[in-house]
């Protein structure tokens, strides 16, 4: 495994108020950039440290899943903060502001973009980005987050069990420079994480509503194997889906307690 430490010039832009220490950690092969991640943290690495694989032998999805990637063909990255300013209990707002940051990237080259709850970046009904968050908490707050990112940029075919995959280039036929495409994430990134730290949560919260997959729309879902018909009318503290029935009850749901229905 080779490793590359470097400093560009297109990452010095102003991000005292995210990334402070500016290092970027490349790899051409790694089993997670999450699990590299973590091991920095152990080690005590800077804030904003992001870690950008060219191949993952075993990249991380939610529990019992994993992110398939063809090697030097999408940007697989994790990054490194410190926010130590946000309650633990408010932590699902850092997948709100990571979802939010993709959404405006891939809306400059697709349309019909969306948030599919509780962590996957759609267009149309497929998915192009998945996301996989991992935090420690101390006290009432956080102490760090790890910030992992799967996004599909140039491959054509996919072989996993994954329903639905998609890339932007068989979308629009564009080949896309990972680096490049890291770079403009991370401009749209320090703008949410920056509301964040300033306290804006309305703002996001707003923000997320209004751009999640089948918010307020009457769809079918399915929980331990019965379907139903249901809106969803919120996303609660902790990350819950709230579904509302035509009775107009509300229920929550926790992460895998319920899925959609295409």
């Amino acid at each position: 495994m080779s490793i590359n430490h470097f400093l560009q010039e297109w990452f010095t832009f102003d991000f005292q108020m995210f990334l402070t220490g500016r290092n970027i950690i490349i790899l051409d092969e790694v089993d997670s950039t999450n699990n590299y991640a973590k091991q920095l943290v152990s080690d005590g690495t800077e804030n904003g440290t992001v870690v950008l694989a060219q191949f993952q032998s075993r990249g991380k999805g939610q529990p019992g899943n994993f992110w398939e990637s063809v090697a030097e063909k999408n940007l697989l990255t994790s990054v490194i903060l410190y926010p130590v300013f946000l309650e633990a209990a408010r932590q699902f707002l850092i997948s709100k502001i990571v979802s939010l940051s993709l959404l405006d990237l891939l809306n400059t080259e697709v349309e019909n973009v969306s948030i599919k709850w509780p962590n996957d970046i759609y267009i149309g009904n497929r998915k192009v980005a998945g996301i996989l968050i991992e935090n420690s908490i101390k006290g009432s707050k956080l102490d760090w987050s790890i910030i992992g990112i799967g996004l599909n940029l140039n491959q054509l075919e996919f072989h996993s069990d994954a329903p639905n995959p998609v890339s932007l280039q068989q979308l629009n036929g564009k080949e896309y420079d990972i680096q490049e495409t890291l770079k403009g994430w991370l401009y749209y990134f320090r703008k949410w994480y920056q509301l964040l730290e300033a306290g804006q949560v309305d703002e996001i919260e707003t923000a997320y509503l209004n751009r999640l997959f089948g918010f307020n729309q009457w769809r079918n879902f399915r929980k331990d194997k019965v379907v139903f018909e249901a809106r969803i009318s919120g996303i609660g503290e902790f990350g819950q889906l709230q579904l509302e029935d035509r009775s107009g009850k509300i229920t929550e749901y926790m992460f895998k307690e319920v899925e959609y229905i295409f």
